[in-house]
């Protein structure tokens, strides 16, 4: 296993992080468990998970996970904080003062610790004041419950506003940003990637398989009965948009090169996310733990130069087939995952 550095930290993560979403829902415990173990065992020091996921399931087990193997302090353990954890109460959401407090409070008792590691904002919101937010998290520093602070899936300009408004009012900055990243959705590449790499931030990039739609398991012309996809009509707007005609062709011109590489379609994939310039650890969100297996053997496939002009010639570089950046919904939508 690899290790890299946390943005301008000296704080080491693995170069895959372990995405800790399945985990109490689609994911038993026991199993979720094992997932875990095994992946500490395989040199993963790098969690991640957040509030919203189970509505504080995935906190509960994966805290309860790391009590019962005591190897907590040998984590790197990430969680966040932005969507609306209950429906009759119009201040549990959003990236205020007070529902940063409140929810920080409520994943320290879940998952069993003192302090959170790294703590994100799960979204931007634009109706709430950056400095408000990074006050917020600057006080949960300072008061030992919080170590680094970080965000998921802002745009470049307001991760640069964001190192503005903590430089004028001495607040800690955020270390790392969230993105979505991946073969169908190559957008950070013309200004987040730049902006990170200038500024000294970590890029831990989520859905590097795109949610399940680069493993093979959807095809044009032979969908499952079961899986995410499987009902488009059950999904979230911003979700079922991502099954784009391009997405299959672009799963039938990769078929090739994973076959000459002797590796699943999955494992071309986030191998192809681990290798790229600028990122620090992605987040992969095994169910089961043969998918995890799958996922840990990609750290082995090596592309070559003539791989990746190949790759660049399917999906160009900064390009986007299916889209992964969500529209501003908003934490008042309901969002437990």
């Amino acid at each position: 296993m690899i290790y890299h550095s946390l943005g301008r930290t000296t704080v080491q993560v693995s170069e895959i992080c372990l995405g800790c979403l399945p985990f109490g829902s689609t994911t038993e415990p026991k199993e979720a468990c094992s997932i875990i173990d095994r992946s500490i065992d395989a040199g993963v020091n790098f969690f991640d998970t957040a509030n919203a996921y189970g509505c504080g399931r995935s906190e509960e087990v994966t805290g309860a996970a790391l009590k019962a193997n005591g190897k907590r302090a040998k984590i790197v353990l990430a969680t966040k904080v932005h969507w609306r954890m209950a429906d009759d109460d119009p201040n549990a959401a959003g990236n205020s003062r007070r529902h940063i407090i409140e929810q920080c409070e409520a994943s320290l008792q879940r998952l069993q610790t003192d302090y959170i590691d790294l703590y994100q904002i799960h979204r931007p919101q634009s109706d709430t004041p950056i400095d408000e937010t990074l006050r917020a998290l600057d006080d949960l520093i300072r008061a030992g419950k919080v170590r680094y602070i970080g965000c998921s899936t802002f745009a470049a300009w307001q991760v640069v506003e964001s190192l503005w408004v903590a430089k004028e009012l001495g607040l800690n900055r955020f270390v790392c940003e969230q993105p979505p990243y991946n073969l169908l959705d190559r957008r950070i590449e013309r200004e987040l990637l730049p902006m990170a790499q200038t500024y000294g931030f970590a890029v831990i990039p989520w859905s590097p398989i795109g949610g399940g739609l680069l493993t093979g398991k959807y095809r044009r012309d032979k969908m499952p009965k079961t899986g995410r996809f499987a009902d488009v009509s059950a999904l979230p707007p911003e979700i079922a948009r991502r099954l784009t005609p391009g997405l299959f062709d672009l799963v039938d011109k990769l078929d090739p090169i994973a076959a000459e590489k002797g590796c699943t379609l999955a494992q071309l994939a986030l191998a192809w996310v681990v290798g790229r310039r600028g990122v620090t650890s992605p987040i992969i969100g095994p169910r089961t733990m043969e998918q995890f297996e799958e996922n840990l053997s990609a750290l082995e496939v090596v592309l070559t130069d003539e791989d990746l002009a190949q790759i660049d010639e399917l999906v160009p570089p900064g390009s986007m087939i299916s889209p992964f950046y969500e529209a501003d919904f908003g934490p008042h939508v309901h969002r437990c995952l």
